[in-house]
């Protein structure tokens, strides 16, 4: 399989392109093409979210506008973000979106508390290599609930849990730019 041409990145709902583990994946993947994307409602400057179908819109015309600036196609990209923003990147692979592979920082497989509101139902419809780089302690998902729930994917999947790190994963940029370009390295 030959190298990833790129990296597309989009935040979580409470946070934007600037985020300091997506500055710092970036960092760590240099030379490689990396973009940072902000979803429509933060380039608004709204606080809250758009529907799932503005925000998958955003994440496929971000992704094949990459791929054309950089000369490639979307299935040579690997696409990913932080909570809601890689939960979309995940949805618009399922739902067709030709990409390498995928990279889910702190995955919302549920909201915290609410372990019956599954946000599962896609997974089954990955077939490509997924990163999941996760909190031990991240209210909206315990290492036991994702090692269950990934199953579901065709893919290559592959865990790496943050011991005691919570959904912000608080002080793990480097650990996590590390653990994505280790993956990305063998992708």
């Amino acid at each position: 399989m030959s190298k990833a041409k790129g990296v597309v990145l989009f935040p979580g709902a409470g946070s934007d392109r600037n985020h300091s583990s997506l500055l710092e994946i970036e960092s760590r993947l240099a030379p490689l093409p990396v973009a940072r994307v902000d979803f429509p409602y933060r380039r608004a400057g709204r606080r809250a979210p758009d529907r799932s179908p503005v925000l998958l819109d955003c994440v496929v015309t971000e992704v094949r506008a990459f791929a054309a600036a950089n000369g490639c196609r979307t299935s040579s990209l690997v696409i990913g973000g932080r909570s809601m923003g890689g939960r979309m990147c995940s949805m618009a692979a399922a739902d067709g979106l030709s990409v390498k592979g995928l990279v889910l920082i702190s995955y919302p497989l549920h909201p915290p508390a609410k372990p019956e509101n599954l946000r599962t139902e896609h997974l089954s419809r990955i077939t490509v290599p997924t990163l999941f780089v996760h909190g031990t302690n991240d209210p909206f998902g315990s290492p036991i609930e994702m090692r269950r729930r990934v199953r579901k994917i065709k893919g290559d999947v592959t865990l790496r849990f943050v011991d005691r790190g919570r959904h912000d994963l608080k002080g793990s940029d480097a650990l996590i730019a590390e653990t994505v370009g280790e993956w990305l390295s063998i992708l």
